[in-house]
């Protein structure tokens, strides 16, 4: 699993590491590492080292000096190395020893000799802001940074590109834009969480030996041996009854479509049943006679002691109807997700969310999986602060976990660490996505027995953490169908079964 650090953590994590090595230890380990990944790159793209022509951009602070320091290892294989910096006030000890091996150092002013560096390079180094840089960038950062994008030179960052906040992933302004960001120490939940993702490109992260034993993480993402360990095969005397029930309160007469694909994404993730709350509007047996397997029920869903988790909202339209249905889901004493019409009826129903925040005090669970356009209807302007500070604070707001859909999917309860979502790709921005996602969720909430029969309460990340398997298992089979060419969301819901498989045999791409 991926632990995620926050600017704070990290430079009171340097301040312990620096008061037990010696000076300069921690930017010799971390520039000898950027040296060589920047030279693995030239390698790969170029087919050598030796004639390359790099250009340097250097800030002030620690980053400016990691970028000098390795551009000297540069210059000493081989390159042509150039530095542009930013300010009076640079590394000098990196200045004096990429002087010494032949590179050479001028201050930013544009004219007519820096742009044809920048014109002309084959790779560009990023050190002009750290994680200590908030806002937008300075004006003449700035137009450095447009002037690199017209460069088409490969660009490698160095810690966090120069415009992108670490913690947060916010571009308030210009930005630079990496192929490549060589992080250090810990991951920051800023090169995963977009906008901030589409700045960092392909992430390394460069352990420089700090601590953060004491330090809990802010953020965490999944990969396939955490994914795998989470989605165990059925024990040997397993029933349908004991490998979770998932019931669903899905589609509309307007919306059919919606019913089928959540019916897919939850049967297709390895539960013993799928119920199907019968609404008389002539979708439930639609779904009978596209899966024969699911069960039709019209009883309410708290008559309905045999489903562990329920998915609601997927197809609906929001309206008094539905709100009626949602407020029967959530009177169910099981974890529930919401998606889609029934957020909507979230939004304008000050007796829903109450209830919502009912159960969570009470240890029930509830779900939430907005995109960006139905969050901005539940928390209005709370998407000014950032993705992942507006995730957290909806969830607090609401009492319940938020699901944010879009690139670097966010997943957060009221209390500890975000997960974000590092498998799912731009192949699930397709219509009908969302309703495969929240029968997942539903299934994985079944699967995991986050809340059993007697009605304990359950703990908040065990549950925050079955949603992110279930996020992660989207991702994986949207990737998936994505091999066969481009992707509708009924080939999405063909790959999860596949996706399950693919991550118990470990072969996960």
């Amino acid at each position: 699993m991926i632990q995620m650090h926050s600017a704070e953590q990290i430079r009171e994590a340097e301040e312990a590491a620096f008061r037990v090595t010696p000076e300069g230890t921690l930017m010799q380990r971390a520039s000898h590492a950027l040296a060589v990944s920047c030279a693995n790159l030239l390698s790969d793209v170029r087919g050598a080292v030796v004639g390359s022509r790099v250009v340097l951009l250097v800030g002030s602070g620690n980053n400016g000096g990691d970028a000098l320091w390795a551009g000297s290892m540069l210059a000493r294989r081989g390159c042509r190395v150039d530095a542009i910096t930013l300010s009076d006030r640079f590394h000098a000890t990196g200045a004096a020893a990429l002087r010494a091996q032949g590179g050479c150092l001028s201050s930013w002013i544009r004219d007519d000799e820096q742009k044809l560096l920048l014109e002309r390079a084959d790779l560009v180094i990023d050190g002009i802001l750290g994680i200590g840089g908030s806002g937008p960038l300075r004006a003449d950062a700035s137009q450095l940074a447009a002037d690199v994008r017209d460069s088409g030179a490969l660009v490698v960052s160095v810690d966090v590109p120069s415009g992108v906040d670490a913690d947060t992933g916010a571009v308030p302004g210009a930005a630079i834009r990496a192929d490549v960001t060589v992080t250090f120490g810990a991951m920051k939940p800023g090169l995963l969480v977009s906008p901030g993702c589409f700045h960092a490109g392909a992430v390394r992260l460069i352990e420089i030996g700090l601590d953060f034993a004491a330090a809990a993480p802010v953020a965490l993402a999944l990969n396939d041996i955490d994914v795998a360990m989470r989605l165990p095969e059925p024990e040997e005397d397993a029933y349908k009854y004991s490998r979770g029930v998932v019931g669903l309160a899905v589609g509309s007469a307007p919306y059919r479509g919606a019913a089928l694909l959540a019916t897919a994404g939850a049967r297709h993730a390895d539960v013993g049943m799928v119920r199907l709350l019968d609404r008389l509007d002539g979708v439930a047996p639609m779904v009978v006679a596209q899966y024969p397997d699911v069960v039709i029920d019209g009883a309410a869903p708290a008559e309905q002691v045999r489903a562990t988790a329920w998915a609601c909202g997927s197809g609906f339209i929001g309206d008094a109807d539905d709100e009626s249905t949602v407020l029967a889901v959530l009177s169910s004493r099981r974890p529930v997700v919401l998606d889609a019409g029934a957020l909507t009826v979230v939004a304008g129903s000050a007796r829903v969310r109450d209830l919502i925040a009912e159960r969570w005090s009470s240890g029930l669970p509830t779900v939430l999986t907005p995109h960006e356009g139905e969050f901005e209807r539940l928390c209005p302007g709370l998407l000014n602060q950032g993705r992942l500070s507006a995730a957290r604070a909806a969830a607090r707001s609401l009492s319940c976990i938020i699901v944010l859909k879009g690139a670097g999917t966010i997943v957060v309860g009221p209390s500890g660490p975000a997960f974000i979502d590092t498998e799912g790709g731009a192949e699930l921005g397709v219509a009908g996505s969302g309703d495969i996602l929240t029968g997942l969720v539903a299934a994985l909430l079944a699967r995991a027995r986050v809340h059993d029969l007697r009605h304990e309460s359950v703990e908040v990340v065990e549950v925050v953490e079955a949603v992110a398997v279930a996020v992660w298992l989207h991702g994986l089979a949207g990737r998936l169908a994505a091999h066969d060419g481009p992707v509708t969301a009924p080939d999405i819901a063909g790959q999860v079964r596949r996706a399950v498989q693919v991550v118990r045999s470990g072969a996960a791409p």
